[in-house]
C-alpha cells in the first residue's frame, strides 16, 4: 500500500517573496539550496522513502515548478495552508502525508520515524522536535517554540492525516487561521480555560489532545522526532545559510 503525499508550496508573494528575490527565482519553492531547488530536494526525499506515492504539490503558480515535479499532481492553493490541505484531503482522501516545499533538510528516516509513531494510533499527527533536542543538534538556531507544561517544541513540517476524522481537525485549523488576529474568537472556539492555560504554560499535551477530540471527534498526537534538524525550514535568509551549512558538512 502506498501513502499519498502532499507538498505545500503556496506563496502569497510569488516572485516578490524575499527569499525568491534573494535567489533570483520566480517562486520561493525554486530557491537554490546548495545548487538544487529546495522543492526538488523535498520531492527527491519523498520519492526515496519506501511506501510513499502518489505525490501532489499545492501551488498557486504551477508553471513555475512544472519542469521539476515529474509525474506529481498539481493542486490549487487556498488562502492559507489549512485550506490547501482541505482541498488535497478532498481530492486524495485519507490517509495523507503532508509536508512543505521549504523543508530541504527532510530525510527519509525522519519520515519513517514519524509514520511509525503515527500510523494506527490516531486520526491526525503532527511531527515536532523538543527544544532540548533542537538546541543539542542545531546549537544557536532561533526557532519559534510552543510551550506546554510537559513539552517545549517546534514543528517539523510533517503531518499525517490518518482517517477521514482528520477533516474535522483541518476545519478547526481553518477557523483558527481565519481568526488569528481576533484572539477573543480563538478563545471562544478553543475555550477560555484552554487558552489561559496555554498562555501561562500550564497546558499539558493530554489536556490539549482531549480538547481537540471534544471539539472534532478526532484523536490527535504530537510525535517527537529524535533529530533536532527536522525543525529547521527555510523562512528567512539566516535559515538558508544554516541549511546550506548543514548540508555542506553532513
Amino acid at each position: 500500500m502506498t501513502l499519498p503525499t502532499l507538498v505545500l508550496a503556496g506563496s502569497r508573494d510569488g516572485a516578490q517573496d524575499p527569499l525568491a528575490r534573494l535567489g533570483g527565482v520566480a517562486h520561493k519553492a525554486l530557491l537554490p539550496v546548495v545548487g538544487t531547488p529546495m522543492i526538488l530536494r523535498v520531492l527527491n526525499t519523498l520519492r526515496a522513502t519506501p511506501g510513499l506515492g502518489p505525490m501532489a504539490v499545492s501551488i498557486e503558480n504551477p508553471d513555475a515548478i512544472r519542469p521539476l515535479i515529474g509525474d506529481a499532481m498539481i493542486l490549487p492553493t487556498a488562502k492559507g495552508p489549512s485550506g490547501s490541505v482541505a482541498i488535497a484531503l478532498e481530492r486524495l482522501g485519507a490517509p495523507l502525508l503532508v509536508t512543505t516545499a521549504d523543508h530541504p533538510l527532510l530525510r527519509t528516516e525522519w519520515i519513517a520515524q514519524f509514520l511509525m509513531g503515527a500510523e494506527g494510533k490516531c486520526d491526525l499527527a503532527v511531527a515536532v522536535a523538543n527544544r532540548t533536542v533542537i538546541e543539542r543538534d542545531v546549537p544557536g538556531t532561533k526557532r519559534t517554540y510552543i510551550r506546554l507544561r510537559d513539552l517545549q517544541f517546534s514543528g517539523c513540517n510533517l503531518f499525517w492525516l490518518g482517517t477521514i476524522k482528520a477533516r474535522r481537525v483541518v476545519e478547526l485549523w481553518q477557523k483558527l487561521e481565519r481568526d488569528r488576529k481576533k484572539p477573543w474568537r480563538m478563545a471562544a472556539t478553543l475555550g477560555w480555560g484552554i487558552l489561559l492555560r496555554a498562555v501561562t504554560g500550564r497546558l499539558t499535551r493530554d489536556a490539549l489532545y482531549r480538547r481537540i477530540e471534544k471539539l472534532t471527534g478526532a484523536k490527535v498526537l504530537l510525535i517527537e522526532l529524535s533529530d533536532g534538524r527536522a525543525a529547521v525550514d527555510v523562512d528567512k535568509p539566516s535559515d538558508l545559510a544554516l541549511v546550506e551549512k548543514i548540508l555542506t558538512h553532513s
